[in-house]
């Protein structure tokens, strides 16, 4: 089963890669509050998402060095 993450695109100044920058929050195991994770993947991004968009993204074999995660939709 393929994965499905929703972020925001930060860059999108390559050409068909978008930088997207994925949220979730985590519990600390000991004060029991919610930390704010942020974390970036390189996307294939045939869609034409700009920045500043939520898109969907979406699970691929490798395409490259970084690249393993595919644009599917604008939000």
């Amino acid at each position: 089963m393929k994965k499905l993450l929703t972020g925001t695109v930060k860059s999108a100044k390559m050409t068909k890669t978008a930088i997207v920058d994925v949220v979730h929050f985590q519990v600390h195991p000991k004060y029991l509050k919610r930390i704010k994770v942020n974390k970036s993947y390189a996307a294939h991004n045939e869609v034409g998402a700009k920045e500043g968009d939520t898109v969907q993204l979406k699970e691929i074999r490798p395409m490259s060095k970084s690249k393993h995660w595919q644009i599917t939709k604008v939000l």
